[in-house]
């Protein structure tokens, strides 16, 4: 029997920022009129809705949770789209949710008010004969039981409540399921479950491994917003997870980590798969997801922007409807004609491309290109370095980071998963965090970066000098903590490598270790003159995911050596798309 276990610590109720206009027990059903406006800056409803308060439904163990339900006013039956999360289902008119949406960009009058926190709104999705399902989840606000966070108990509970709305009597028998972070991860947990009527996912970019995306990324304790998300979500009557505490228990990978992350080929279910290349919490989380979910019928958009106003904007909702038409209503309106892939090009100068066609990511006139460090010349070359230079810094130091040039001399795109293949040594100690960025630097040097908001305010300005790193673009970045360099060859592929996370693997005095790590994705254009930077450091580079998080700091001690040349070649391999 396993002698891992849950750690659980006691919740608490929703405090007064996060409760909305409609949080309030109050069991019943009532009709909001067409013009409802749940308050004035929110949009009206454009018809009649059916709204089922509370609704008591019992999960398979006999813990009772609570269930809004928004139907159209109709005797027709009709399929249903829910969204799974931590989060009160009324909070969409809470003070924290607006706040939030005011500062990327996002106005109150976009949404009716009635909405889950990063779910799909009822006032559109009504309307086009669709009914809304937002449970509050075990654990939370009313609901009963203890809550979890990210973990297969999800997708036992989500299996439950999917067969449930099933089998109500408004309902046609068929589940959607849509929404972002929270609830785009809810859907890998549920659809790895194969319920019989969910028939269709809408994962809308979020974490797809509790240990790879959130608490040890790379090996290393980086738990800034593990402890924000622990801290201010699962508020409830009972117990909530310790995900911190559990960390701390268990540093390796373990059973109780394995049963947070979905069985990804179970998953066979119709998917549309949303992401992009910026959000530093979800990008490597929905990629992975994106490659192992074994669903015949899947599609993946790349947006160039951040998750949340690209969720609501009007063309992708409509998009989005297209996709649910055909595989939820059975409608024959061409959505199968969609490309499997429409990816984003970044210029970062304003000229960004969007919506270009692929059958796969990366397409296929993408190949992996390697980039060898010099650490005499500081360049990047496609010809491997015959003499052998190291590059050094002290960790101590200003500055504790090296850096290698590349210089584009003609137009140069890059499509897909970079990687870096490093030698690297610790003199005076036995371990290393290592930090990597890939910056593009304009004609003149310049760094360049992008905003992923609409909002580009001096507030946001002031997150994002250093950290808040899911509201602006600065580069593809990635981390190892040497010890944990140990590669899964199950997982691995030529471009992305994949860590067991199993064992610590301390490094000897003088032992150089030959290490691979994974950067996110890109999308990214380089004019004439421009150049790639590639940085190697021993402090983060990009600061925190999100504002106000405790920033991690690596530990490191000593010197750290990038070898360079000969038998030591380290390199940067880029996915170059052929011109």
């Amino acid at each position: 029997m396993s002698e891992v276990h849950k750690i659980y610590t006691p919740s608490s109720p929703l405090p007064a920022g996060r409760t909305g206009l409609l949080t309030p027990f109050e069991p019943g059903t009532r009709t909001l009129e067409a013009g409802f406006q749940v308050a004035p800056q929110f949009k009206p409803l454009p018809v009649d809705v059916v709204f089922d308060k509370d609704v008591a439904m019992t999960l398979r163990d006999g813990v009772t949770i609570h269930i809004d339900v928004f139907r159209p006013a109709t005797t027709d039956e009709v399929p249903v789209i829910m969204a799974y999360s931590p989060y009160g289902k009324a909070q969409g008119t809470s003070m924290s949710v607006m706040g939030v949406f005011g500062l990327v960009g996002v106005p109150n009058s976009a949404v009716s008010g009635l909405e889950k926190f990063e779910a799909a709104d009822p006032a559109y999705w009504v309307a086009q004969g669709y009914a809304i399902a937002n449970p509050d989840i075990r654990g939370v606000v009313d609901s009963d039981g203890d809550s979890v966070l990210w973990d297969r108990q999800d997708g036992r509970d989500a299996y439950d409540i999917i067969e449930w709305l099933a089998e109500q009597e408004w309902s046609n028998g068929k589940v959607a399921m849509s929404g972002t972070s929270y609830l785009a991860v809810a859907q890998w947990f549920a659809a790895s479950e194969q319920p019989p009527h969910l028939v269709a996912i809408n994962p809308w970019e979020g974490v797809s491994d509790v240990y790879r995306d959130l608490v040890m990324r790379g090996g290393m304790p980086d738990t800034g917003f593990a402890r924000q998300l622990q801290e201010g979500s699962f508020f409830g009557k009972g117990q909530k997870e310790d995900i911190l505490a559990e960390v701390a228990a268990y540093p390796l990978i373990n059973e109780l980590w394995e049963n947070k992350i979905p069985a990804f080929e179970k998953i066979t279910v119709p998917a549309y798969v949303v992401a992009s290349y910026s959000n530093t919490l979800h990008t490597a989380g929905t990629f992975r997801a994106w490659r192992r979910m074994a669903s015949e019928q899947k599609w993946l958009r790349i947006h160039n922007s951040q998750e949340w106003p690209d969720y609501y904007d009007e063309a992708n909702v409509e998009d989005l409807r297209r996709f649910f038409d055909h595989f939820v209503k059975g409608e024959d309106n061409g959505w199968e004609t969609t490309p499997r892939v429409c990816y984003s090009v970044l210029d970062l100068e304003g000229g960004d491309e969007v919506a270009v066609a692929a059958d796969q990511f990366p397409p296929t006139d993408v190949a992996p290109m390697k980039f060898f460090l010099d650490g005499r010349t500081r360049v990047l070359s496609t010809d491997a370095p015959a003499e052998r230079v190291p590059a050094v810094y002290t960790v101590a130091a200003n500055p504790n980071a090296v850096s290698f040039l590349a210089t584009f001399d003609s137009e140069t795109v890059l499509v897909g998963y970079p990687k870096a293949h490093l030698f690297v040594e610790a003199r005076d100690a036995d371990d290393m965090d290592l930090f990597v960025l890939m910056q593009k630097l304009g004609a003149h040097g310049t760094p360049l970066e992008a905003f992923t908001t609409p909002n580009h305010g001096a507030m946001i300005h002031d997150l994002t000098d250093h950290g808040a790193t899911i509201l602006k673009y600065k580069g593809s970045d990635g981390r190892l903590r040497v010890s944990t360099r140990h590669l899964d060859e199950t997982l691995s592929t030529v471009d992305v490598p994949a860590h067991t996370f199993d064992r610590v693997e301390k490094l000897e005095p003088g032992q150089i270790a030959e290490i691979e790590i994974d950067l996110f994705p890109v999308g990214l254009k380089f004019y004439p003159g421009e150049q790639l930077r590639f940085i190697i450091s021993s402090r983060n580079l990009l600061g925190t995911l999100m504002p106000a998080i405790q920033e991690y700091a690596g530990a490191n001690s000593g010197q750290h050596v990038i070898h360079t040349g000969g038998e030591h070649a380290s390199y940067l391999q880029l996915p170059v798309q052929k011109a």
